[in-house]
């Protein structure tokens, strides 16, 4: 026989971007709040380095051009496929996912693209900057999510730093001589 549960806090707490419906997962109002500004500044990061490893697709030049032209689609395809889940699960946790220019630039810590194309091991370099960056973030969020037991924050999490210390790792392997 199933345990019968208290009720959470969610359970009073009517979440006004959904209409007044409230919501009760689990996981209380203040967590979800904590933890959906985590990942507000995740995913402004995550697109922040979608931008600029998009435009040193287009503007990388020299030797190692096809290298880094193909390398760098693979990278912005994988962090364009990103941001969606993280903007999902902040609206599965009851709140908006910010998607503006304005907003990401409040919110992310990746630095925005160069005005003017760096040089293409430049561009590498930045490109490790930004996936640590994004790494660190990510990590950040894990004991919020980990003390209100949100396992799908936390998966999601995993699934990211994976990535991001994976391409690091794979970039500065790039960079020594």
């Amino acid at each position: 026989m199933a345990k019968k549960s208290s009720k959470s806090k969610d359970a009073a707490m009517p979440a006004a971007d959904m209409g007044g419906v409230a919501i009760n997962i689990g996981i209380g109002a203040d967590d979800r709040g904590a933890i959906t500004e985590g990942l507000s500044r995740l995913l402004a990061d995550t697109y922040t380095l979608y931008l600029t490893t998009h435009n040193f697709h287009w503007n990388v030049t020299g030797p190692m051009f096809n290298t880094l032209h193909q390398m760098f689609m693979t990278q912005y395809t994988e962090l364009w496929n990103a941001v969606d889940p993280i903007a999902e699960r902040i609206r599965s946790l009851g709140h908006t996912a910010p998607g503006s220019y304005a907003a990401f630039s409040q919110l992310a810590s990746v630095p925005d693209v160069p005005t003017t194309p760096p040089k293409a091991l430049e561009m590498v370099r930045i490109l490790v900057d930004g996936h640590e960056a994004v790494a660190r973030t990510a990590r950040g969020i894990f004991p919020t999510a980990d003390k209100a037991g949100d396992e799908p924050t936390a998966d999601l999490l995993t699934q990211r730093l994976t990535v991001h210390e994976q391409t690091a790792w794979m970039l500065r392997s790039m960079l020594q001589t």
